[in-house]
């Protein structure tokens, strides 16, 4: 529907989404880009802070096919977003039964949980939390991103500790500090599995039209995402963004509210499919 720079806002039936290129935020921290473009797809390589070569495919819209981190001259791939079992690359919305929250085995306050309340061991529980039900396989990331029941199987945090001023994406270097706690929780899970992926969700409250939420929203989670790679060196690979504009409302009112305009991260690693060590 409409392109904006890196960034596309698709309809597909009565659903609307927004695409990106993630790319910028890796040539942020990376040395070495090297851009190869073969047939349909581009493979942009970037050399990170550790001296490993991070490798990332999309297609020629720019989706994301596969990234993968280089160790020992040996392909691990960190996020395989290819179809399988014969399902089509564009039929990525997963119908879910609707989550019970009340009847899930953990308390709803550790299935939410409230960055700004919480002990930092809440944040870190939460991340490193199993599906709150088993699920029958795993996932690409795009149905990830655009199933928000699918989502809802893995606990969350909400970063209410930073919340956004109406129209605006930037964090202030002041609120810089109060993603410390999220940060520390990613760094921990990511040095017991260095191929944990978090999805970063950016939101906005109901007013101003659905495109211009949608690319709000986005940038939200962006933002948040150069904080935690540039402030608290979490790596950027580990990392996926997506804008919800105003599908999700956190308090469900049509009017301004400071509350909705806001960042979530879970970790979505076991919804994934995950891909083991390749040769080179």
């Amino acid at each position: 529907m409409i392109q904006e720079g890196s960034r596309a806002i698709v309809q597909d039936g009565n659903r609307k989404f927004i695409r990106h290129d993630e790319t910028e935020r890796f040539r942020r921290v990376g040395r070495d880009v090297n851009v190869q473009r073969l047939g349909n797809e581009t493979r942009t390589t970037i050399v990170n802070p550790r001296g490993q070569r991070i490798v990332t495919v999309t297609d020629a819209n720019g989706r994301l096919l596969r990234r993968s981190r280089y160790v020992n001259g040996r392909e691990v791939i960190i996020i395989d977003n290819r179809p399988r079992g014969g399902r089509r690359a564009d039929a990525f919305f997963v119908a879910l039964p609707v989550l019970a929250i009340g009847a899930l085995a953990i308390p709803p306050e550790r299935y939410i949980v409230e960055a700004e309340e919480a002990p930092p061991e809440y944040i870190y529980d939460a991340l490193m939390a199993p599906p709150v039900e088993v699920l029958p396989r795993a996932y690409t990331l795009d149905e990830i991103r655009y199933s928000p029941g699918l989502r809802d199987r893995m606990p969350r945090v909400d970063i209410n500790t930073i919340t956004f001023d109406l129209g605006s994406w930037e964090i202030t270097p002041d609120q810089y500090d109060r993603l410390a706690p999220i940060a520390e929780g990613i760094r921990r899970a990511i040095e017991r599995n260095p191929n944990e992926v978090f999805l970063i969700e950016g939101h906005t409250d109901a007013t101003g039209n659905d495109d211009d939420n949608l690319s709000l929203s986005d940038r939200r989670a962006e933002a948040v995402s150069v904080i935690l790679t540039d402030e608290f060196q979490i790596p950027p690979e580990n990392l996926t963004t997506q804008g919800y504009g105003s599908q999700q409302l956190k308090v469900q009112t049509m009017a301004a509210e400071r509350a909705n305009r806001r960042v979530t991260v879970r970790r979505i690693t076991p919804l994934l499919q995950q891909g083991q060590l390749q040769p080179q």
